[in-house]
Order: structure tokens, then C-alpha cells, then sequence
């Protein structure tokens, strides 16, 4: 399960080009470096200069048009990728980036005239770079993903502690699907869960047993990481 995010946060027109390259010129500080590649598809190279893991980031690509410049801003938080990077389907671009290492990151556009620069960083560490909003934004999002998580492994823990095979599945099915919040952490499970209990019922029972307090494990290393990741360094 991947929970990492990459969304647009922010598209704007400034209508000075004069602006947007003032804007391009902030950012200083930040333990990585940031280019638009050439060729398609679009994609930029982001590259850790740095001591520590980048788990999350924030770059804003600026292109000059006729109406003024467009303002394109992707945000992705991948720190999971430290317990789910290795899953088969998962996307290598987001995934931490190791120091001395670079990363092409997919954008919509760029023109051979178009810049970017850096918004955001977040280190392995928890400290954060860059601007207040979108850092604000990306610890408020791992503090609720916590929040889920440590509800899912809960869910789990007493479930599987009770009973085995089929019994234990179809209450988790029950659990999961019974009313309350829902997120991400807990449609990925009932859909794992699901699965599971048609093989329990096609008559693979111990094989679903274990397959299912190995997700059970996994859940947790995922609750694990999101607590040590969801509080910002002082």
C-alpha cells in the first residue's frame, strides 16, 4: 500500500515574467538541487545534496506565456516508502530520495523556457524547509495518516488475537466495513481482507490465516513510520 501523495497545490498566472524569475531566485538553503530536464515526457531531476533521506518535497515549475506566467506546483510526501517501497506496483518516483542521489519527477508541461524551483523539503529527521503552508499541510496530513493507521493495526491486533481462518477474517470484513471514518489505510485493508476471505472460503484457510497476519505485521510497520514521521523537528 502506498500512501504517498503527489497532488497540485497551487496553479496561478502572475502577470509579469519579471515576477516569477524574482520568485525562482528564493529558496536558498535547501540541501538539494532542482532542473527542468529536456525531452519528454516533462520531468524534472531533483537531487539530494544533503546528509539525510528527502521524504517529502514541494517544487514549483514556472512557464512564461502569452497572458503572463503559469505556476505549476507539485507536492508529494513519501516517507511510507521506507516500508512500502519495495512492494510489487510500487512507483520508483516516490520513493525517498537517498543523499547524493537524483529522482526524474514526472510534471504535466515545460517548456524549453520554463524554470523551477524548490518550495518545500521534509528530512528523515522530521525537519522542515521551505514554505510554512505547504509543511503545515504535509504534517497535517501524516498526523491524521497515523490516526488511521494506528486504527487499522488496532483493528487487527484484537481481531487476530481472538480468533483464526475464517472466523477471524469475516469480523474483520465486519470491522472494516462497519460505520466510521474512513480512509485510505482502511479501504486498502478490507480490500486485502476481502480477498482473503474468498480464499479462506474456496478452502485455503491456513494459507489465508497466514497471509493475513503477515498483512496484519505490515500494517503496523506502516503505523510504526507514520508515528515516527508525523511530528515536525523543532
Amino acid at each position: 500500500m502506498t500512501l504517498a501523495v503527489s497532488l497540485a497545490l497551487a496553479t496561478t498566472l502572475l502577470a509579469s515574467p519579471k515576477l516569477a524569475h524574482t520568485r525562482e531566485s528564493e529558496g536558498g538553503g535547501f540541501p538539494a538541487t532542482i532542473r527542468v530536464m529536456p525531452g519528454a515526457p516533462a520531468r524534472v531531476e531533483l537531487t539530494n545534496t544533503g546528509t539525510q533521506p528527502i521524504t517529502a518535497w514541494s517544487f514549483t515549475v514556472s512557464t512564461p506565456g502569452a497572458t503572463g506566467v503559469h505556476h505549476e506546483t507539485h507536492t508529494a510526501d513519501v516517507y511510507l516508502s521506507e516500508v512500502t517501497g519495495q512492494l510489487p506496483g510500487a512507483e520508483p518516483h516516490l520513493d525517498r530520495i537517498m543523499p547524493g542521489q537524483s529522482r526524474a519527477l514526472p510534471i504535466d508541461a515545460a517548456s524549453a523556457d520554463a524554470g523551477v524551483h524548490i518550495t518545500a523539503l521534509v528530512l528523515q529527521d522530521g525537519t522542515g524547509l521551505g514554505d510554512a503552508a505547504v509543511l503545515n499541510a504535509l504534517f497535517t496530513h501524516r498526523a491524521a495518516e497515523r490516526d488511521q493507521l494506528r486504527a487499522v493495526a488496532e483493528t487487527f491486533r484484537t481481531v487476530l488475537a481472538a480468533k483464526r481462518g475464517t472466523a477471524a477474517l469475516a469480523e474483520l470484513q465486519h470491522q472494516l466495513q462497519s460505520d466510521g471514518e474512513d480512509s485510505v489505510p482502511r479501504r486498502t485493508a478490507r480490500d486485502a481482507v476481502d480477498v482473503l476471505l474468498r480464499k479462506a472460503q474456496a478452502g485455503s484457510e491456513e494459507e489465508a490465516d497466514r497471509s493475513v497476519r503477515k498483512y496484519a505485521e505490515f500494517v503496523s510497520r506502516q503505523y510504526d513510520a507514520a508515528a515516527a514521521h508525523a511530528q515536525r523537528k523543532q
